[in-house]
């Protein structure tokens, strides 16, 4: 199979974004976010998206859909904003599409075991498969596969390190969202 032409090639624009805990990779092909990593994860970003989009043609441009820079300001602000996931582009197979789902449907400061997203998901013996999806999960932080630990409580793997995981989660502890309900704030707390 002949190789796409420069001018074929799916373009990857690349930006940064500067956040409280290092700073971020922000990949998008046509406008829509298709990679979020850390700083240091530059080789798992063209890793994982190699084996998604043939004929990469990378560009460093700084330019990211503003949702997705206003929805980062406003988490890392400690303000819990609806997901902008129309803004978002997952590739994957289909079992790393259902696990990625049920991780947007964890709630902000709680927190789910590989084994109990497995059973979630109807397949009560796939907590290895799971935690495998998981680990390919593109989006880091908008599709929060930090909030996935170990059956015994335990923080483990975690792409952007468990420092940053712990972070996150006591960040999100902490983050005021709306009750749908009555409006009012309320605080996103652990399960």
């Amino acid at each position: 199979m002949m190789k796409k032409s420069a001018s074929e090639a799916t373009r990857i624009d690349i930006a940064w974004y500067a956040s409280p805990i290092g700073a971020l990779i922000l990949a998008s092909v046509g406008g829509k976010l298709v990679h979020l990593d850390f700083e240091g994860n530059e080789k798992r970003l063209r890793t994982i998206q190699n084996r998604r989009l043939k004929g990469i043609d990378w560009r460093q441009n700084g330019a990211m859909a503003a949702p997705i820079i206003r929805w980062l300001d406003a988490y890392f602000s400690g303000e819990m904003q609806a997901l902008p996931m129309t803004d978002v582009k997952l590739r994957g197979t289909d079992f790393q599409q259902q696990v990625w789902r049920a991780l947007l449907a964890i709630p902000c400061g709680e927190c789910r075991s590989y084994s109990g997203l497995a059973a979630d998901l109807g397949h009560p013996g796939a907590a290895r498969a799971v935690a495998r999806a998981n680990a390919l999960n593109p989006i880091a932080i908008i599709v929060p596969c930090h909030r996935v630990i170990g059956s015994d409580g335990k923080l483990t793997g975690y792409a952007g390190g468990l420092d940053r995981k712990r972070w996150l989660l006591d960040h999100e502890a902490g983050i005021r969202i709306a009750d749908e309900r009555t409006g009012r704030d309320v605080s996103c707390r652990p399960a």
